[in-house]
């Protein structure tokens, strides 16, 4: 029997649009065809005018709706973010690899930034099918926590809102607290390191997703490799289809 393998490129209609934060908006959008995604995969949107799509971690998706979070940083995504209710849109998805989770393991999600997008969509799934986590995320000020998406606990650089510091000042904290089981991630590069490196003091594993610049978002312009190490190699690998989602030891942090 031949599986028939799922149809990558969508038309969408844009079912909600709104900014969030300070510097982050959020849009829902609806395909023609039944969609499929874990948490961690991402899409790339089609923009006008643009040679390349923009790629955003899926954060959400419900009733065959996909949402995604994202910050304001060129022409691309200052399009996306101008989109309205009833428009329509294209693009790829679901691609790369996600996380995968065990219900009867008590998952540490950590979020620093927009990179709270995949674990946030994560926890939900790792909640509806009745499995234990704690997400924790981290934003610089009260102003850019997202207002439409909840956390069990928030820290702020400027401490404008819940704990006062830099997420990673709490990582240690919630791992003697919570003890988890496993540990998920997504941020900044230097946030996903230190998060690994203190997992690997616990002896917890971790997975992250990592955010990089990407060009086809598909492995085909190499834009994306990373380095890591398996059985004592030192391997290539692309961040849009060998991950976003990689062990946190695995990789070869520079």
């Amino acid at each position: 029997m031949v599986v028939p393998k799922q149809n990558k490129s969508h038309k969408a209609r844009i079912t909600e649009a709104s900014k969030v934060s300070r510097t982050l908006y959020y849009i829902k959008f609806k395909p023609e065809t039944v969609f499929e995604s874990k948490p961690g995969q991402f899409v790339s949107i089609f923009c006008p005018d643009h040679t390349l799509r923009r790629p955003f971690s899926i954060a959400s998706l419900e009733n065959n709706e996909i949402g995604v979070l994202f910050k304001k940083k060129g022409s691309g995504t200052e399009y996306i973010a101008g989109l309205k209710t009833g428009d329509t849109i294209d693009f790829l998805g679901a691609l790369g690899n996600g996380f995968k989770f065990d219900i009867n393991k008590k998952s540490l999600l950590i979020g620093a930034g927009v990179g709270v997008a995949p674990v946030y969509y994560l926890q939900t799934e790792i909640q509806n099918a009745g499995g234990n986590s704690r997400l924790i995320a981290g934003f610089m000020s009260k102003d850019e926590i997202p207002s439409n998406l909840s956390f069990d606990e928030v820290c702020t650089n400027d401490g404008t809102f819940g704990l006062k510091g830099s997420i990673l000042d709490y990582v240690e904290q919630e791992i003697e607290t919570y003890k988890p089981d496993v540990i998920y991630s997504c941020g900044p590069h230097i946030v996903l390191q230190k998060i690994s490196e203190t997992s690997q003091k616990y002896n917890i594993p971790c997975y992250v997703a990592l955010e990089k610049v990407m060009a086809c978002s598909i492995g085909v312009c190499r834009g994306c490799v990373i380095k890591l190490q398996k059985n004592g190699k030192i391997v290539n690998a692309s961040v849009c289809q060998d991950g976003p989602v990689f062990k946190g030891d695995e990789i070869v942090w520079q």
